[in-house]
């Protein structure tokens, strides 16, 4: 449980630094986030509990393929508010969107054999 609570705190102390950066400095907290920060500390986490490689790869993988479809959200996003659509509604329809790429996007990669 003690681990856990360190996974939980360390994990909200990156996103509050990564929020509280963009305020004072977008550039610096857009870098911060687009660091892979909280893939790394999956897999950090996922290592010390279960010290499985072949888990390790396979997330790794994972996280690879479905990092593409993700990245349309932050295209999406701001042309929709610069559209002048409402933050809630803007927010709400790039994940929509996101998660309609994401199903295309899996069933593609499943007819070529990739398994996300």
């Amino acid at each position: 449980m003690f681990q856990f609570l360190i996974k939980i705190i360390l994990s909200a102390l990156i996103i509050a630094a990564a929020s509280e950066a963009a305020k004072r400095f977008a550039l610096a907290g857009a870098i911060l986030v687009s660091l892979p920060l909280t893939s790394m500390l999956a897999i950090i986490w996922l290592y010390r509990e279960t010290a499985d490689i072949q888990k390790i790869i396979g997330f790794s993988h994972g996280i690879f393929w479905a990092v593409l479809p993700s990245l349309l959200f932050f295209i999406v996003l701001p042309l929709f508010l610069k559209a002048g659509w409402k933050f809630a509604g803007a927010m709400a329809a790039s994940a929509a969107v996101m998660v309609l790429v994401y199903a295309v996007y899996a069933a593609v990669l499943h007819k070529f054999g990739i398994k996300i």
